[in-house]
């Protein structure tokens, strides 16, 4: 569909300057750790060259590299990632793009210091990195010399930005009443995985005539001013090096149909619908027929909300049915699963964006104390590999900065007990439990995988709706809102501006726990009547609207989403948006939840003209 990323001047805040500084303004040589043992040497048998072209120059660096007067480097890490990927896009039965791309693209990283304090994780007040940087593209034939040459060229300029940022980094912490004790960088023993490669089978399905059948059903719908069914198959392998002796290979891949639908209803409110699904290979895939089934469902339910009452505001119980359930908490739980320190920034431009987009941790500090219901317990397993059938997405062994995946629970009983660790330390915890993740080779961050929430006080379906309509009597409500799925605006855009009007109208509600909800049902209390409505969005559902739950269903739904890896998105309530193309896969496993006192606000804006002349017949 699109790949959408942070604007760009979000991004800039995460790359430091290098302007050529004089050697003798860089930080002085100090006490080095001791030395790593020498590279342990790729099986003889292997014939990658890639793992050859690594090793012998993260030899040669590990042993060589030094600027005179200044510290060696403490510790060297190379990433490197071959994608494959097939996309198929098709608007009413129309061919609109298709493409077939490999792609090969490195990440150099080299620290100065030592564990305790080093170059990483710092922001400084220069936002811009030259056009020579460590981050980039290579050569995908695979050949050694021509990657060594890159290799070089990259750890050569990463060693110097390292040491520029060294030398910004102290001369920050001089100017601080009180430096951070905590260490910059977590010591784990080195990890040796070399999985065979994957490579790509696209099948002898013809994806270009699928995509025309698939989206050809939408024409049944002449009220749509547009759609977009795009098909996304993807095959990846990543490969991680660095001087501690880590060795890691590992392919995987990723088949994905997202489709957008909108429409303007008679008053001129702007409407869309979206459906995805996510699988591990294009295989796994649906035919076309049953694309066309599930299509038409995601039209008429679009056709159905484009004819429903504007929703008035309200404040009361609401009912959020499990595939809702879990939208929600992928939004308000992502800023305080991490448990990693933020980085040091000499301005507060990215502080200030961090908690615009809703990225404030409500859990730092707080390991051993009540945070949610005491029938609750949240756990995130990256090692599980299905649940009641369903495939998990999430799954890894290996996290990105090869540690061994962990089972985490981070709340029993209520009670905060972990939280989700890279090799990033924090003030509560300071080792990896293998949560550290990426996507196309942006920066590792803690990050949820398969995250499951459980009750041990759970109630059927018919029990859960009579408390919740019992409640709604309570209350004095002659009716109730149920929400039955969320908005997600990454993959119900159809163009990009589209995408940066909904994140500008959200972004500065998202700390006050603004959500958008997509399908809404006006629940009559005298006899349970359900009728859809629209136009509302919800205010104030934040982490702490989840202490007091006051039932949880005993279903749940297993929704697999992609977060979104971007600058300034990731972490924050903003990583719930993302989508295939990039983004970095992930589950949530929740039952219904019905909460109280949350308060949703009507539609209160000016509504657009509809168009002067009625849209062409599509038949």
């Amino acid at each position: 569909m699109k790949n959408f990323s942070v604007l760009a001047w979000i991004a800039a805040f995460a790359f430091p300057l290098f302007a050529g500084t004089p050697a003798h303004n860089l930080p002085k040589a100090s006490p080095l750790p001791v030395p790593a043992p020498a590279q342990a040497a790729v099986p003889s048998s292997e014939t990658d060259q890639t793992l050859h072209a690594m090793h012998d120059e993260m030899e040669r660096a590990r042993t060589r590299l030094q600027i005179p007067g200044v510290s060696k480097p403490f510790y060297i890490e190379y990433r490197l990632m071959d994608l494959d990927v097939r996309t198929v896009t098709a608007s009413f039965g129309s061919l609109v793009n298709t493409s077939t791309t490999r792609d090969r693209i490195m990440s150099v990283d080299v620290r100065v210091g030592d564990y305790h304090l080093d170059s990483s994780n710092f922001i400084s007040e220069d936002g811009f990195q030259g056009f020579l940087g460590s981050t980039g593209q290579v050569g995908i034939d695979r050949d050694y010399n021509s990657l060594r040459q890159d290799l070089w060229l990259a750890t050569d300029q990463a060693y110097k930005q390292a040491a520029t940022q060294m030398s910004l980094k102290q001369a920050f912490l001089r100017s601080l009443t009180k430096p951070p004790e905590i260490d910059d960088f977590a010591q784990e023993p080195p990890a040796q995985q070399i999985d065979p490669r994957i490579d790509p089978d696209w099948t002898s399905r013809n994806w270009e005539e699928e995509a025309r059948k698939a989206s050809e059903v939408l024409k049944d719908f002449p009220q749509l001013n547009g759609s977009r069914v795009n098909y996304y198959m993807v095959y990846v392998t990543y490969y991680l090096m660095n001087s501690e002796g880590t060795t890691l290979r590992t392919s995987r891949s990723l088949a994905a149909v997202e489709a957008a639908l909108d429409t303007q209803a008679d008053d001129g409110m702007l409407l869309h619908n979206y459906y995805s699904l996510y699988v591990a290979r294009p295989t796994n895939l649906p035919d076309s027929a049953g694309l066309r089934k599930s299509l038409t469902q995601t039209g008429t339910e679009l056709m159905q909300l484009r004819a429903s009452p504007l929703v008035p505001d309200y404040t009361g119980p609401v009912l959020f049915d499990a595939p809702a359930a879990g939208s929600v908490l992928a939004q308000v739980l992502a800023p305080s699963l991490s448990g990693a320190r933020p980085p040091l920034s000499m301005g507060s431009s990215f502080d200030a964006i961090m908690e615009r987009f809703g990225g404030r941790s409500e859990w730092t500090g707080r390991v051993g104390t009540r945070v949610l219901p005491s029938n609750v317990t949240l756990v995130d397993d990256p090692t599980l590999k299905e649940f009641q059938g369903n495939v998990l997405l999430g799954n890894y062994a290996v996290d990105d900065e090869g540690v061994k995946a962990e089972r985490v629970t981070l709340v029993d009983n209520g009670i905060l007990r972990n939280l989700l660790m890279s090799r990033r330390p924090g003030p509560d915890l300071q080792k990896s439990n293998g949560h550290a993740r990426s996507a196309m080779l942006s920066d590792t961050i803690p990050l949820a995988s398969n995250l499951s929430f459980q009750s041990s006080d759970s109630l059927d379906a018919a029990a859960l709706k009579k408390k919740f309509l019992d409640a709604c009597h309570s209350d004095g409500h002659e009716w109730c809102l149920e929400v039955k799925r969320m908005d997600n605006p990454a993959l119900s855009s159809i163009r990009q501006e589209d995408f940066n009007e909904f994140i500008g109208s959200i972004a500065g509600g998202l700390s006050s726990g603004e959500r958008m909800p997509l399908t809404v049902y006006r629940v009559y209390v005298a006899d349970g009547r359900e009728e859809m409505v629209r136009g509302g969005h919800i205010e104030g559902l934040t982490l702490r609207s989840m202490r007091n739950i006051l039932g949880v269903g005993g279903d749940s739904a297993v929704g697999t989403y992609m977060q979104n890896p971007a600058g300034g998105f990731a972490g924050t309530a903003l990583g719930a948006f993302g989508s295939a193309q990039g983004g970095i896969p992930s589950t949530v496993t929740a039952p219904s939840l019905l909460l109280d006192e949350i308060e949703v606000r009507g539609f209160h804006g000016e509504p657009r003209r509809l168009p002067i002349v009625p849209a062409p017949p599509l038949k």
